[in-house]
C-alpha cells in the first residue's frame, strides 16, 4: 500500500496496455455485436457445440474407457490340450523363451545407452491366469522390461513382434500374448453367448472368434468352451437290463477295478492300514483292456463288458461354466489402441454380424461385458452425479441472486464447455476416455466463476444505464481482465500435468485436457453468450437489473 501511487513497472504497463487494447478494440464491439444479434449468437453456439458432439458420435473422436497405458511387464500365457505331458510343455517354454531372446538382441541396440530391453524372464508352470485351469499342460512366461520412460519401443510393439518371432504351434491351443495387467476398464472384448446346447455355442464362439479376428489390431482372441482330457463313453446296449445289469454297477465294478477300493482296514502297533484291491497295473495300461474286461452279476457269474455295452473313445468339454444358471461360453479379446478401437468394433459387430448369428443359432443369446459394460456402469454413475453437483450449484446462486430464473444464466455456459473439451483431444491426439468425462464433470464447477463475475456486474454494477441490452456489453468490458486472469491461473496451473510423460500420468492427461481446454472455450464464450442469453431473458421478462 505504501507503493500505490508508484509508477507501475515495464512489463505491467505493456500487459496493461495489451489487456487495454483487446478490451477496446475487440470484446467491446464483439459483445455489442453478440448483444444486438443475440439470438444468431445463441444459435451459433448451439450449432458449434452439436458439431463438437457429432465428432464423438460419429466416430471421428474415438471413444475408449481408458486410455492406453505403456505398462513395463508382458506375459506369454500357454494352454495345451488336457493331458498333455509336462516334457511337451517344457519344449514350448524354450521356443517361446529364445523367441524373446532374438527380439531382445534385435532392439537392445535401440535403446538408451545400448540398455538390454528386456531385464528378466520368469517361467511358471502350473499356472495360467486367463485359461482358469492348472496341469502340466499350462504355463506362464513372464518378462520384466525396460522402463517406459526410458526405452524407445511401445509394449504393444515388442508383444507383436514377439508373436509374431514365436510361429506357430499346431498342438496349442491357445498362447496369448499380453500386458501382465488388465487395465481398469477391463478386456477390451469379453462378449458372452448364453444357451443350452453346447454344440451351437461352440460353433457360435468360432464364428465370433473368426469374424472379430478380421478386424485389424485384434489380439489373443479365445473361448472358455475347450476340450477336456480323451475318454471312454459307456452306453447299455438294449435288453442288457434283462441280466440283471444296469449303469451304476457297471460304473462301480471299473471304478473300483481301475482306481481301487478299500476292503479292509488291519491296525498293527499304533498304526493303522487300509487295504485297496485293484487290478494289477500290468492289466490296465492299455485299452484293450477294457475290450477283456468283465462284470460280475449278482450270482457271481461273469459278462465281458463288450457284450452288454458299447464302448466309444470321445473327448467331452474340460470346463462348463454357468451364469444364473445358464450355460454360457465367453469369447475374449484385446486390441491395440494405436491401431482400432474397441467401441466401433463391437458396434460394428451389433450391426452386421450378430443378427446374422441369431439367425443360424436361434437358442444362443449374446450379452457385451468387459470395457463396454463398466463404461456404461461408470458413466451412469458419473452422470447421477453430475446432476446432483448441479443441482447443488444452482441451489446456491439462486440464494445468491434471490431469483430462480437467473441462476440459469450462469449455468448456461457448462454445456457449451464441451466444444472445448472436445477440440482439446483432437489436437493433442487423444481418445475420449472416461477421465475425460471426469474432467469434464469438474468443469462445470469450475466454468460458472466467470458467469457469476459477468451477471453480477450486469446486475448490480451498471451504472447509469437501464436496460440489460446496455448493460451486458459493458459488463464484458468492465469483467474483461478480472475473467482472463481467473481463467489463466487455473489454465496456466495445469499445463505442467499436460505436459507429463511418466507413466503415473497418463491417466490424468485427458482429464487435464478437458479441464484446460474447456476453460479456454468457456472464457471465450463467457464474454459474448452470456450477455446474449441474458438480453434474451429480458426480452420475455425474465431478467431484471437493479
Amino acid at each position: 500500500l505504501e507503493k500505490a501511487d508508484d509508477k507501475p513497472g515495464r512489463i505491467q504497463a505493456s500487459v496493461d496496455r495489451g489487456i487495454g487494447w483487446l478490451r477496446d478494440h475487440l470484446v467491446g464491439p464483439v459483445a455489442t455485436a453478440a448483444v444486438k444479434w443475440r439470438y444468431l449468437t445463441v444459435g451459433i453456439a448451439i450449432g458449434t457445440t452439436l458439431l463438437a458432439a457429432s465428432t464423438v458420435a460419429g466416430g471421428w473422436l474415438k471413444f475408449s474407457a481408458f486410455p492406453e497405458l505403456d505398462g513395463n511387464v508382458m506375459e506369454a500365457r500357454i494352454l495345451l490340450p488336457q493331458g498333455t505331458p509336462l516334457k511337451r510343455t517344457e519344449q514350448v517354454v524354450r521356443q517361446v523363451t529364445a523367441a524373446l531372446a532374438r527380439i531382445n538382441k534385435k532392439l537392445s541396440p535401440e535403446q538408451p545407452g545400448g540398455q538390454a530391453l528386456v531385464l528378466n524372464v520368469v517361467t511358471k508352470f502350473n499356472e495360467n491366469t486367463t485359461a482358469n485351469e492348472t496341469g502340466p499342460h499350462v504355463a506362464t512366461i513372464s518378462a520384466d522390461l525396460l522402463d517406459s520412460e526410458t526405452r524407445t519401443s511401445r509394449i504393444n510393439d515388442v508383444i507383436a513382434l514377439w508373436r509374431t518371432e514365436s510361429g506357430e504351434m499346431a498342438d496349442v491351443i491357445s498362447l496369448k500374448f499380453t500386458e501382465s495387467q488388465i487395465g481398469p476398464a477391463g478386456l477390451a472384448f469379453d462378449v458372452r453367448l448364453t444357451g443350452r446346447d453346447l454344440g451351437e455355442l461352440k460353433a457360435a464362439a468360432l464364428e465370433l472368434t473368426d469374424w472379430l479376428g478380421g478386424y485389424r489390431g485384434t489380439s489373443n482372441l479365445t473361448d472358455d468352451l475347450r476340450p477336456g482330457k480323451p475318454e471312454l463313453r459307456i452306453t447299455l446296449k438294449d435288453g442288457a437290463s434283462t441280466l440283471g445289469v444296469d449303469a451304476r454297477q457297471i460304473a462301480d465294478q471299473l471304478r473300483a477295478a481301475f482306481f481301487g477300493t478299500k476292503v479292509s482296514e488291519i491296525q498293527r502297533g499304533a498304526e493303522s492300514y487300509e487295504i485297496d484291491v485293484r487290478i494289477d497295473p500290468r492289466n490296465k495300461d492299455s485299452l484293450s483292456d477294457i475290450d477283456n474286461f468283465t462284470i460280475s452279476q449278482s450270482d457271481g457269474s461273469l459278462i465281458p463288458l463288450t457284450a452288454i455295452a458299447d464302448i466309444q473313445i470321445g473327448r467331452g468339454f474340460s470346463r462348463i461354466n454357468r451364469v444364473n444358471g445358464q450355460r454360457t461360453v465367453t469369447v475374449q479379446g484385446d486390441i491395440d489402441a494405436t491401431i482400432t478401437n474397441a467401441n466401433d468394433i463391437l458396434r460394428d459387430t451389433s450391426i452386421k454380424f450378430f443378427p446374422k448369428l441369431a439367425k443360424r443359432y436361434p437358442g444362443v443369446s449374446v450379452s457385451l461385458h468387459g470395457q463396454n459394460s463398466e463404461a456404461q456402469k461408470t458413466q451412469g454413475s458419473m452422470l447421477s452425479g453430475f446432476i446432483l453437483g448441479l443441482i447443488g450449484v444452482y441451489l446456491l446462486l439462486s440464494f445468491q441472486f434471490k431469483s430462480y430464473v437467473e441462476p440459469l444464466i450462469v449455468m448456461v455456459i457448462i454445456p457449451f464447455a464441451l466444444i472445448g473439451a472436445i477440440v482439446g483431444h483432437i489436437v493433442l491426439g487423444l481418445d475420449f476416455t472416461m477421465p475425460s468425462m471426469l474432467g469434464f464433470v469438474a468443469l462445470a464447477g469450475v466454468v460458472v466463476n466467470d458467469s457469476i463475475l459477468l451477471v453480477n456486474f450486469i446486475k448490480h454494477n451498471h451504472g447509469d444505464t437501464q436496460s440489460v441490452v446496455e448493460a451486458a456489453p459493458l459488463a464484458s468490458c468492465a469483467r474483461f481482465r478480472a475473467i482472463l486472469l481467473t481463467s489463466l491461473t487455473t489454465i496456466v496451473g495445469l499445463m505442467p500435468l499436460l505436459a507429463e510423460t511418466s507413466l503415473q500420468a497418463q491417466i490424468l492427461i485427458p482429464l487435464v485436457a478437458s479441464l484446460a481446454f474447456g476453460l479456454v472455450a468457456t472464457t471465450v464464450l463467457v464474454l459474448f453468450l452470456v450477455p446474449a442469453i441474458y438480453s434474451i431473458l429480458d426480452d420475455f421478462g425474465l431478467a431484471n437489473i437493479d
